[in-house]
């Protein structure tokens, strides 16, 4: 059975180099779609959204280079295949160590491409096999995970590019169409609704206990009344108000998460430092 052609991102912030990268893709015959990203900004916003069976990534890029890149895209829970498109042998190791299925060369033949996507099948044809897997008798299969879209995010300043993960984030703060995420090293701005990212990270223990503020439950140190005898959920971040509306849930949640055991440092970096 013939497989079906595949739909690629080609991932490059030199101009020439991804046209001719997206050249010689669509002239593979096993591609049946070429799509195209400047810089690794650009290709999280297409990815979760692309539907794309692979990524052509170069290395060497400002700001998020393609390891970088690569490994956030292997922590997905269904990645696409990443092939490294480079000039430099030096980085093959730590690709292969991201689960990458072809390393190239640049610059790339039309043989050494094909030889590629035919690695590409492969690897897309045992996920296949794995997951239609039937279970063993008694055992039920596990439901398939969605692809965790804001488990990163960008957030870009002066030119640059950083990327913040969930698990270090603290507490969430609404100011108007952005967030500001605290961290214990420290806050960086995002352009994203507060309701949008309670949405998505209200099941990763981050809760409303303000209308303005979210936090993440496991990073609560213990609560402390402020001058004016309101309440404050103290994490090593910084102090969060709680308002009176969501004091008695916040209470009974962080009740629970004590006694099965579930508080503690969520991310497993920052202990005992203040913000900086």
């Amino acid at each position: 059975m013939t497989p079906a052609p595949l739909r690629v991102l080609a991932v490059d912030d030199v101009a020439p180099a991804l046209d001719e990268l997206c050249a010689l893709l669509a002239d593979a015959p096993d591609v049946g779609a070429v799509a195209r990203a400047g810089d690794a900004v650009e290709a999280l916003r297409a990815i979760p959204a692309g539907g794309f069976d692979a990524v052509f990534l170069d290395i060497t890029m400002p700001g998020m280079d393609g390891l970088e890149l690569g490994g956030v895209l292997a922590a997905m829970a269904e990645p696409p295949e990443i092939v490294f498109v480079t000039a430099f042998e030096e980085h093959a190791v730590a690709a292969y160590g991201l689960g990458a299925v072809d390393y190239l060369l640049k610059p790339v033949g039309a043989d050494r491409l094909a030889d590629a996507l035919a690695r590409v099948h492969r690897a897309r044809a045992g996920r296949t096999a794995s997951a239609a897997a039937p279970a063993p008798v008694g055992e039920t299969a596990p439901p398939v995970p969605r692809v965790d879209e804001l488990g990163v995010l960008p957030v870009e300043l002066a030119g640059r590019t950083r990327y913040v993960r969930r698990e270090d984030v603290r507490f969430a703060e609404a100011h108007g169409d952005y967030v500001r995420l605290h961290t214990p090293t420290g806050s960086h701005l995002v352009r994203i609704p507060l309701s949008r990212l309670e949405e998505h990270w209200a099941a990763h223990r981050f809760v409303r206990v303000h209308r303005s503020f979210l936090v993440h439950l496991p990073a609560v140190r213990e609560l402390r009344s402020d001058a004016g005898g309101g309440l404050l959920a103290h994490t090593d971040a910084g102090d969060v108000p709680v308002s009176r509306r969501h004091a008695r849930d916040l209470r009974d949640q962080l009740l629970a998460a004590a006694t099965s055991g579930a508080l503690g440092d969520p991310g497993g970096a920052g202990r005992g430092r203040g913000r900086s």
